[in-house]
């Protein structure tokens, strides 16, 4: 004999339905973490988005979590390197991560921890798209000075991929008017 519980079903079979539901949330979670990394944030989203109940999502997430199957930190350095790739700077990078729910110390730690040398990529992202030949006139030099900075590269990385040189390479200071008394003043 089963003991009825609220809504008149037996409390087994609303357990049972109980860890279906469970089921269903965790395959989806684990399906959308096969094809790619998920933020915390981004897979709940997702999850809840497909019908999923919130506090079931969450338990799941936090589960998911507990096994390291997801983690913000892994998220952050595969996305830098994917969008790295593309050839996009680190303004835009860490912009887009804000935007996918990662915190500002994971972001950061992990734009230290990449080993992508962003003035070589401006420089690189520059030369694809342009050619090899530097900026003609003032005009070609602020359209591909905008073209660099939609990509997501300081200001520092675009005076650089504009003058053909690394800087980060060479050791020399891009803007040595910067330690001019005259210029301070």
């Amino acid at each position: 004999m089963s003991t009825k519980q609220q809504g008149g079903q037996p409390a087994d079979r609303r357990q049972s339905g109980e860890r279906k539901t469970a089921s269903k949330t965790q395959i989806a979670a684990v399906r959308l973490l096969a094809r790619r990394e998920h933020s915390v944030k981004e897979l709940k989203r997702k999850l809840e988005a497909k019908g999923h109940a919130a506090e079931e999502v969450d338990r799941v997430v936090a589960d998911l979590g507990a096994k390291k199957l997801v983690s913000d930190e892994r998220f952050t350095e595969a996305y830098i390197a994917h969008h790295a790739r593309r050839g996009q700077g680190p303004v835009r990078i860490r912009a887009e991560l804000r935007q996918q729910g990662a915190s500002d110390d994971v972001i950061e730690a992990a734009l230290a921890r990449s080993e992508v040398d962003w003035t070589a990529l401006a420089i690189e992202t520059r030369r694809r798209k342009f050619g090899d030949r530097p900026p003609g006139g003032a005009a070609e030099r602020a359209k591909q000075a905008r073209f660099l900075q939609y990509r997501g590269f300081s200001t520092e990385q675009i005076r650089a991929a504009l003058s053909g040189r690394n800087d980060s390479v060479t050791g020399i200071d891009p803007s040595p008017e910067l330690d001019d008394p005259e210029w301070s003043a």
